[in-house]
């Protein structure tokens, strides 16, 4: 997950925000690209459209449209398996808490996190991150807190950036635990992925076809400004995905015009929406010096809530300092978590 300058459109919010806005179409409009044919899941035609209309569209020169409605979503969200509440995102372990996981752990009780993404490889690294999954899983399932994965795919070769995630998402601890989910941190042509309707569907079916419909997978993905709104395939990243986690990292902007902006863009994919959050310095790379302000973290965490977010996460565990955790504890929104959506407190073989 990298962090770069946004080149946004958001405005701040002048006053307290009014009524949430009026709910946006599951689906892209079928009108939204001219003469394509729109495509029912359910009819036998309608697959061999798929097929065929899909294959042309591998050939769709840069830059594209929000939503391509080739794609149609065909998982279901897993409501007990997706990262309801508060989370947080960890990348270096041994920057964490010393990297001690005991105190890890005891730090996310303490915070009220239901979840913890832990990056398990990337296309320059591999899938490298096996020792420290013997120790957190057994820790966090312990202590009922979900472990994803997470991973930065380069896709220059989908299919090895699949066989990647499939190891993490395969491996058994030698105290038989496995991860909660699995993230896939698909970030834009400028840091360094080869990222096009071609690469991003392989990568999405592929990574599908390996796990099963029944396995929780979450785009990471970033905030759709009206820049990325031209360049980044936004329907075709996300097809394959039980939900979409935007990152909405407001830098020299306002947290919550960000998120509601993010919420409101996304909602016609018809996803559950997580939003990331900032936690660290977003100085060097344009935006206000010093981590963000108790104030922006819990206008994040609001409107997050009131613009129809599922839960929150925030980038990084290793960036944040104490007051930041603070804050994020004592934010009400997303601190009750339904029965219905709370992890078994032991790990699944």
């Amino acid at each position: 997950m990298l962090t770069t300058v946004d080149k946004s459109d958001a405005e701040p919010l002048a006053s307290p925000p009014g009524p949430p806005p009026a709910p946006l179409p599951s689906r892209p409009p079928a009108g939204a690209s001219g003469n394509r044919i729109r495509i029912e899941l359910w009819a036998l035609t309608a697959i061999l459209a798929v097929i065929t209309f899909s294959a042309a569209v591998l050939h769709e020169p840069l830059p594209f449209s929000l939503f391509s409605p080739d794609h149609d979503a065909v998982i279901a969200p897993l409501p007990r398996s997706l990262p309801y509440g508060k989370g947080m995102w960890m990348w270096e372990p041994e920057r964490s808490d010393w990297g001690d996981v005991k105190a890890m752990i005891a730090r996310a009780k303490d915070v009220g996190l239901t979840h913890i993404y832990v990056r398990t490889g990337s296309s320059w690294d591999g899938f490298y991150a096996a020792p420290f999954l013997n120790e957190i899983l057994p820790a966090a399932h312990a202590a009922g807190i979900r472990i994803y994965g997470w991973d930065f795919p380069r896709l220059i070769d989908p299919a090895a950036d699949v066989e990647r995630a499939l190891a993490a998402i395969n491996y058994v601890t030698p105290t038989k635990q496995r991860i909660d989910g699995f993230a896939a941190d698909i970030e834009t042509r400028s840091e360094g992925t080869h990222l096009s309707v071609e690469s991003a569907v392989a990568y999405g079916d592929g990574l599908r076809a390996g796990v099963g419909a029944a396995y929780p997978l979450i785009a990471c993905i970033p905030r759709p400004s009206d820049y990325n709104k031209k360049f980044y395939p936004f329907w075709d990243v996300v097809a394959r995905f039980d939900a979409i986690a935007p990152m909405v990292y407001w830098l020299n902007r306002e947290p919550d015009s960000d998120t509601a902006g993010a919420l409101q863009d996304l909602a016609p994919l018809g996803k559950p929406v997580f939003p990331v959050g900032q936690a660290y310095d977003g100085g060097p790379e344009g935006g206000r010096p010093g981590l963000p302000t108790d104030d922006e973290l819990r206008r994040f965490i609001w409107a997050s809530s009131f613009y129809g977010g599922q839960g929150v996460s925030f980038w990084s565990w290793q960036a944040a300092d104490q007051r930041e955790w603070d804050t994020i504890r004592d934010a009400e929104w997303f601190k009750k978590v339904p029965d219905s959506a709370r992890p078994t407190p032991v790990g699944r073989t």
